[in-house]
């Protein structure tokens, strides 16, 4: 891998993994359209952690005082909303864990293409623009209950197919279930986190396994240059999010589906 190909990856796993446009497919298409060799297992882990600790950055106030609450509901027995929202994260992440443990194979082995990017990105943009405008913005993360965590959760275990966008889906789903677009899109960041913890401790695994040998320059790159950009992209995704709703991002990922389809009907 390249410096220039480190610094693009990174850059886009960073620019993505929080919005609602796919982070995985925005990475499979330089592979598919500019024929880039896979980015390896060093550097995926490299750029997840970079998002994790953009995330954790960013919330660093919010993650704390769930962290807190969570242990204290287990110890002391306390029950606050702090409390009540990191155990509704924690339930939320059950269903991407079981959709993964199953499903990844499958996964990988059958949809990993450009021609469902293109399905995805279109089917999946479009159902995210009329839950949009449906949208009625009542809730805020803290009125989660048991079945709204799941049905999130659920969301995000969909979103394994590659086009579908973590982010994207969750959000999607929380919109429809009532919460404001701020709430949905902060609700959607703090369960990523545990997420992105359990992929990026399942990746690292598999490299302390491997024998392959690590180029450090990318990997650092990848780690710095993520970290940057997904911690701007959260910034102001919060303050756009409000004024435009995601109308932006709809377009963007009809307009791409699109594209990638006429680009893969013409080769």
């Amino acid at each position: 891998m390249s410096m220039f190909e480190a610094f693009a990856l990174a850059l886009i796993q960073g620019l993505t993994e929080f919005l609602p446009v796919s982070s995985s497919a925005h990475l499979i298409l330089p592979s598919e359209i500019l024929g880039w060799q896979d980015q390896g297992l060093a550097f995926d882990v490299a750029v997840h952690v970079g998002t994790l600790l953009a995330v954790v950055g960013y919330f660093r106030k919010e993650v704390t005082q769930l962290l807190g609450a969570f242990f204290r509901s287990i110890f002391k027995g306390e029950r606050s909303s702090d409390a009540t929202l990191a155990w509704m994260i924690a339930l939320a992440t059950i269903p991407a864990c079981l959709f993964g443990l199953f499903m990844k194979d499958i996964i990988e082995v059958y949809l990993r293409s450009a021609w469902v990017i293109a399905v995805t990105c279109i089917v999946f943009g479009l159902l995210l623009w009329w839950v949009d405008v449906k949208a009625k913005c009542e809730f805020d993360e803290y009125k989660t209950t048991p079945k709204m965590a799941l049905w999130i959760g659920i969301a995000q275990a969909l979103a394994m197919i590659p086009g579908t966008s973590r982010s994207g889906a969750t959000m999607t789903m929380a919109l429809y279930l009532g919460y404001t677009r701020e709430a949905a899109a902060r609700f959607s960041f703090l369960m990523s986190i545990p997420i992105i913890v359990l992929a990026g401790s399942y990746l690292g695994l598999g490299l302390v396994k491997s024998d392959v040998p690590v180029m450090w320059a990318p990997i650092m790159t990848g780690v710095l240059v993520s970290f940057i950009s997904a911690y701007a992209c959260i910034h102001w995704f919060l303050k756009l999010v409000t004024k435009m709703g995601m109308k932006p991002f709809v377009i963007y990922r009809v307009a791409l589906g699109l594209g990638l389809a006429a680009f893969l009907a013409t080769q």
